[in-house]
Order: C-alpha cells, then structure tokens, then sequence
C-alpha cells in the first residue's frame, strides 16, 4: 500500500504544471497558448523573462526529485523507486490536472535522476551545458542528454531497473521533441540567444 501511495504522490505532484501556475500568477500569458505553446521554462522565458522562466525551472527540476527523495527516506527497493521517478516523470509530460497535456520534460528528467543518482545528474547536466555553449540550441543539448543518459546510468548506477526507467524517459523526452528534430533537420531550429520556439 505505501508502495502503491509513493506511486500515485509522485505523479499527482509531477501534474502540477509549474509554468501554467508561474504564468497566471505573474499575469502573463498561458503558455499553452503563446510562443512554442509548450508549458515548460524555455516557452515562459520568451513570454514572461528570466524570473518567471528560473521559477519554472526550479519548479518542474523540484517535482522530480522530491517524489524520490521521500521513497528513498520511506526505504523504498529499486523497483518502487524506478516507478516513482517514472511516475513523476510522466505527470509532467501528462499531466491529470491539465489535459494530460504537459511539457517535455528536460528539467524533471534532471530532477528524477539527482533522487536516484547524482553522478548520471551531473553527467546529463555536463553535457546539457557543454552542448548548449558550444551550438547554442537547448532542444539539440537536451536530445544529447537523453541519448546519453541511459550510457551515464549503465556506467555510473549499474542496477538493470534503474537503467531501463532512464531508457524509457529517453525514449520519452526523444519523442517529445520530434517536432523540434524535424526542425534541426531542416536548420529551422532556434537558438537560445535569440529563441522563438522550444
């Protein structure tokens, strides 16, 4: 029953949409219905600025890692952690309380894996920033990460359970941004300095 209850709190905390609630607490515009029309930090930096996009951020990285932290203090095994890292993950890329129609989860994908493992965080987190200086465009550094992240978690947290969880979020996040990828292919896609998509 605690399994099934860390579960369901990871998800139900991954629903909350931390960019639609920045947005209408601010006054600014729904991100649903503005920029890439994508409720995460990147389409709120372009409609609301660095502030409303840093709370985002905090907040989407927040709900990943809290659901984790708390079935590691409840004692939880691999597997239940595995599932609430998934769970969280998935509320926000499905979210119960907004449509089922969340963002792409770069930043609770970041969260998720500091609860289960701080060196594949840091890994991914390298390679985000490595990426985003060296090409400027966060959807190729986030792509890059994903792909990575399944090698980070082999090497660095060899346990089977833990390593299928991450390749699932990859695929996930991967298939999250296949509009961005038609876009990279085409060279249509934008760079951070001067973004209008996300």
């Amino acid at each position: 029953m605690l399994d099934i209850s860390l579960v369901a709190f990871a998800y139900l905390l991954g629903s909350v949409s931390t960019a639609i609630i920045t947005c209408k607490m601010m006054g600014l515009a729904d991100p649903r219905s503005e920029g890439s029309k994508n409720p995460g930090a990147t389409n709120v930096l372009r409609i609301g600025g660095k502030k409303a996009a840093a709370i985002t951020l905090v907040g989407d990285f927040l709900k990943g890692l809290i659901p984790v932290l708390i079935a590691h203090l409840a004692g939880a095994t691999d597997a239940v952690l595995a599932a609430v890292a998934l769970a969280a993950f998935l509320g926000h890329l499905y979210p119960l309380f907004f449509g089922f129609m969340g963002g792409k989860g770069v930043a609770t994908a970041l969260g998720v894996l500091l609860g289960i493992s701080w060196p594949v965080a840091l890994a991914c987190l390298a390679t985000w920033v490595v990426m985003a200086k060296v090409f400027k465009v966060s959807s190729l550094s986030a792509l890059t990460a994903a792909v990575l992240a399944p090698l980070y978690m082999w090497l660095l947290e060899p346990a089977p359970v833990f390593w299928a969880m991450n390749l699932v979020i990859a695929v996930l996040l991967i298939w999250r941004h296949r509009s961005n990828i038609q876009r990279l292919l085409s060279g249509a896609e934008s760079r951070i300095d001067k973004g209008k998509r996300g």
